[in-house]
């Protein structure tokens, strides 16, 4: 899943995108609104993690433009103010879960994977296929009952290709949903970690290169 995290206070806005990347989700941060507008316009987020009281355009106006252009990006609002009447008026504008801060890691990162799992067609926590098993809330994968050591990237690709559901995913998408806005579209990091990714799933293969297509898991 990709996500935009904005938050002027950029040691918050840091340690969140570095707890959520070791969540395998591609990150991309910035630290005002007018830079999150621009983010959501070229980019396409599953969440979007927005402060409500950063300078200049606030979190309330970016969550007014992803609410008006219906793009499909969940919204969950960060504020220091913790009244029930700045709650109920954060979902007023039409954002899909709020929280307060302070807040525990552990929480803000469950709130991301429950909105993520809503950004598409409604998805279990839980995905299966030929005997995988991915589980992004625990953040385990297995084959056949047997625990896989999956670098972060490796669970991202994985949990892509499980969300095809049996379809040809390009590199492309996978650059753009498994790593984020940094990444070199040029260099080779895709087939390499699909290759090393097809290595730890083991035998009989259940990824495969469709040549001048992409990558299909199945078998």
């Amino acid at each position: 899943m990709r996500v935009l995290v904005a938050d002027d206070e950029r040691l918050l806005a840091d340690t969140v995108a570095t707890g959520l990347r070791r969540l395998s989700m591609a990150v991309d941060v910035v630290y005002d609104g007018e830079s999150a507008l621009e983010r959501l316009t070229v980019n396409r987020y599953d969440v979007a993690v927005l402060d409500r009281d950063m300078p200049g355009r606030t979190g309330d106006e970016v969550c007014r433009h992803v609410v008006d252009s219906d793009q499909g990006t969940k919204i969950l609002l960060l504020t220091a103010a913790a009244g029930i009447r700045d709650r109920v008026e954060g979902l007023g504008l039409g954002a899909d879960d709020y929280l307060t801060k302070p807040f525990a890691f552990a929480e803000l990162a469950a709130r991301v994977q429950a909105l993520a799992r809503r950004s598409g067609p409604a998805r279990p926590p839980v995905l299966e296929q030929d005997g995988i098993e991915l589980d992004s809330t625990r953040h385990t994968a297995t084959r056949d009952g047997q625990l896989l050591s999956l670098s972060s990237k490796e669970f991202a690709v994985l949990h892509v290709l499980l969300r095809a559901e049996g379809r040809v995913v390009s590199a492309e998408d996978l650059l753009e949903q498994a790593w984020d806005e940094h990444a070199d579209p040029f260099t080779n990091t895709v087939r390499m970690t699909v290759m090393t990714l097809r290595r730890k799933l083991g035998d009989p293969p259940v990824l495969h290169t469709v040549r001048g297509a992409g990558y299909r898991l199945g078998s």
